[in-house]
């Protein structure tokens, strides 16, 4: 029994000696970069704890006490918040980004990866930008999807107003499969946008079940998310359990006044589904307010009705919530809401919204070209934003761009933790972050991204939580945030001081 005893205190004391050995040699390895004092948020959701980070080359080598350690370069978090490198689930941000390879609206509000290709509009072929973007990188790491307006656009050219025929259904599927075998993540629509807007039921549930082989997933702006939401939900569920693949729901939102206060509705649907085996999920941003083409408000395309504009601006949205980002008909009227300008021309709101329109074709006729415009629209309510959020399986989004007018391109993820985390407790810090960084990566099958471990990528935000805050508005939309102190992309410093490095470590992320 003795001898036992002996044997078990000498075992203790080797184990004990080999965690202090380990420790000490961990404390005395030289690394790249060493972030000290920080207060780490893992991405996990658990409490923080206090600690630092060893980081050589572009992987996460250590967390813990580094206090004996040295580094080729220091970075003194004093007590900040460090978490993952924030993962925008929804971007558009890679749009021109030849001009804009420093992704200063992503990183200064803390986002080290977008996913694109969303909405249905991608790069086709992806393989030639994946190629492009592994040759001249960008800041941040990029993943897309395969878009499906983009292929539809390709196959059907300018007769799109119609169901596709089985000759060119069959070419879409061999356009998206060429993009899985790629690296997309999966299969994106835009729905409630030309040409896909034309499509069948059948169509976009064939063209998913082209990702179901390679374990993609789909994603989608769905068909409705106003008058016909519910059947439009009804079609991405009916997608994940025929096509057999996860679905998500692009910026979940109820976006009509008389289905406002109905998120408990929806999330009881969500969680049916998922009991029932489909694996649906959803991202948002935290706005009331969207921003998309003044088109998107006539789903039935039928621009010059007046009774369809009235039933838009009593229903859908108010004469005073609708605000022109850009116009390029008149210029002008940007910045003004239909009510000012129908104030302006005299004449009754659902009138001046036909009459927009019918600008818009007539200039387009003359100048055979796209026009610009956009409008962002308040359609949304805050306590449904606020639920929707909450719910265990959304993830954060911007849905933003570089040289967008909605302010969410340059601070929805810094307005969640300034409005939603620190003003009004919807999240606790750990749950938001959590919802920006491991539940992205998990939503979208990302890999070793998303948490702060020892072998994952190093890619880190260092921010202050009591400060931390978005800047950008309708009026400024491109102003940085406040509070993002430092951003690493791949072990790469790419943001500190409120400017943007230089640094262009970004890396491609392909499906695995």
């Amino acid at each position: 029994m003795l001898i036992l005893k002996s044997v078990t205190r000498v075992i203790t004391l080797t184990g004990l000696f080999a965690i202090i050995f380990l420790s000490s040699c961990n404390k005395k390895q030289s690394y790249d970069t060493i972030i000290r004092n920080g207060i780490v948020y893992d991405g996990s959701g658990n409490d923080a704890v206090k600690a630092d980070i060893g980081i050589i080359n572009d992987t996460i080598a250590f967390i813990g006490d580094l206090s004996n350690a040295s580094a080729k370069n220091e970075i003194n978090a004093n007590g900040k918040a460090v978490a993952p490198g924030f993962i925008d689930a929804h971007s558009h941000h890679a749009g021109n980004i030849d001009n804009h390879r420093d992704m200063e609206a992503v990183v200064s509000q803390g986002i080290s990866t977008i996913v694109i290709g969303q909405d249905g509009g991608s790069n086709f072929p992806l393989a030639d930008f994946f190629k492009k973007m592994e040759v001249n990188p960008s800041a941040v790491n990029i993943a897309s999807y395969s878009g499906h307006n983009t292929i539809r656009d390709s196959v059907l050219g300018k007769n799109f107003k119609r169901k596709a025929t089985p000759e060119e259904l069959e070419k879409m599927k061999a356009m998206v499969k060429q993009d899985m075998e790629a690296g997309a993540l999966g299969f994106s629509t835009g729905l409630e946008y030309d040409p896909g807007i034309y499509s069948a039921n059948d169509e976009v549930l064939e063209l998913s079940k082209v990702v179901a082989p390679y374990g993609g997933r789909y994603i989608s702006h769905v068909r409705s998310e106003d008058r016909y939401f519910w059947k439009a939900i009804e079609e991405i569920i009916t997608i994940g359990k025929e096509a057999k693949i996860p679905v998500q729901i692009s910026h979940v939102k109820l976006a009509m006044h008389n289905i406002w206060g109905k998120a408990d509705s929806l999330i009881a649907i969500l969680d049916a589904t998922r009991k029932n085996g489909i694996d649906i999920t959803a991202d948002i941003y935290p706005y009331t307010y969207w921003n998309s083409t003044i088109k998107v408000l006539f789903p039935d395309r039928n621009f010059s009705d007046e009774k369809e504009a009235e039933l838009i601006l009593t229903q859908i949205t108010l004469p005073d919530d609708i605000i022109l980002g850009s116009y390029e008909v008149q210029p002008e009227y940007a910045g003004k809401t239909i009510a000012q300008i129908a104030k302006i021309e005299a004449k009754p709101p659902a009138k001046m919204l036909v009459e927009l329109i019918a600008r818009i074709d007539a200039w387009e006729k003359k100048n055979n070209k796209e026009c610009r415009e956009n409008i962002m629209a308040t359609s949304m309510d805050e306590n449904d934003i606020k639920k929707l959020m909450q719910w265990p399986y959304t993830c954060i989004c911007s849905d933003g761009s570089s040289q967008g007018t909605h302010p969410r391109g340059y601070g929805a993820f810094t307005r969640v933790l300034g409005k939603y985390v620190r003003e009004e407790k919807a999240l606790t810090l750990q749950q938001a972050i959590y919802k920006m960084t491991a539940l992205t990566a998990k939503n979208l099958n990302i890999k070793n991204r998303g948490l702060l471990k020892t072998g994952y990528y190093a890619d880190i935000v260092i921010f202050d939580p009591a400060t931390v805050k978005d800047e950008a508005t309708i009026a400024e939309p491109h102003k940085t945030s406040t509070g993002i102190e430092w951003v690493l992309v791949n072990g790469k410093l790419v943001y500190q001081n409120k400017k943007t490095t230089g640094a262009l470590p970004g890396k491609i992320i392909k499906r695995q």
